[in-house]
């Protein structure tokens, strides 16, 4: 979920004594837009997050508006559609019922501004996911595994200097249904190199960790770390093309195993993805 806004100020120098004797005034630039509004409507091969499979491998529909204002506050919505919450459900011979989860909604607004070279972002988003039942899990199956309503919200801080973005988040809430959660964070660090001819390389790595889950429900526990390299380039007329090769250090963990179908959402994988904006 990026955000663009350009704010566009010109200064018109005037000339000397003489030559403003005896030539007409030039016309007053026009004024720069207050506020920005932007749509994005896009697909990817599949919808990893935080290294994480979100559709099961399957292709996502992603599309967004973002509003931004001269002053540096935005507000944004996004969604996609996923499966994740689907494929918690425990088994395929159907004794868990109405766990499902098909979309999910962000909701985001922040504020940005500029100091000694540093531009700084801090904002609140909220995940909302929309009727899921990622909570029927825990009252259908007969076994307890501290699930709740995967609802989350963050609030996030984020500096960049130059082509590196270093970015804090924080739940405020339980972290996406995990019972006793509140408080856990994500760090990542992300870097864009112009390659030029409209190529950009974005190198990132990230690391999630989860509070208060029980290893006695998770062994080996839920917290990791995610990489990726990314490959953008700019198509023109508002299109964009992205090829992104994702990676975890949860491959072997079996908490990261759907347990319908036993796909791993922490496996490598390399995603494909093309986006309009206008």
């Amino acid at each position: 979920m990026k955000l663009k806004s350009k704010i566009l100020l010109s200064l018109l120098a005037t000339s000397s004594a003489a030559f403003a004797q005896t030539a007409p005034a030039p016309a007053a630039a026009p004024a720069a837009p207050e506020t920005t509004i932007a749509y994005n409507v896009g697909v990817v091969s599949q919808y990893r997050y935080r290294g994480l499979a979100q559709t099961h491998g399957m292709p996502a529909l992603q599309g967004g508006v973002d509003y931004s204002n001269a002053n540096g506050a935005y507000l944004g919505i996004w969604a996609s559609s996923i499966r994740w919450i689907k494929d918690a459900s425990t088994s395929n011979s159907g004794n868990v019922k109405n766990v499902d989860g098909k979309s999910e909604i962000d909701i985001y607004g922040g504020y940005k501004f500029d100091a000694s070279g540093v531009t700084y972002d801090v904002g609140v988003l909220r995940y909302q996911y929309a009727g899921n039942t990622l909570a029927n899990i825990a009252t259908s199956s007969g076994y307890s595994y501290n699930l709740e309503n995967a609802n989350t919200t963050e609030v996030y801080g984020a500096a960049t200097a130059g082509v590196y973005t270093l970015k804090y988040s924080k739940a405020t809430s339980n972290l996406f249904g995990y019972q006793n959660s509140s408080g856990s964070t994500y760090i990542d660090l992300t870097a864009n190199f112009d390659m030029g001819s409209g190529f950009t390389f974005s190198p990132h790595v990230g690391r999630q960790a989860v509070k208060g889950t029980s290893s006695s429900y998770y062994p080996g526990g839920l917290s990791y770390s995610d990489y990726s390299l990314t490959l953008a380039k700019d198509m023109g007329n508002g299109v964009s093309a992205t090829i992104a090769a994702v990676s975890t250090n949860a491959k072997n963990n079996s908490n990261f195993l759907s347990n319908k179908t036993a796909y791993n959402a922490a496996k490598d994988t390399v995603v494909v993805g093309v986006k309009y904006t206008f």
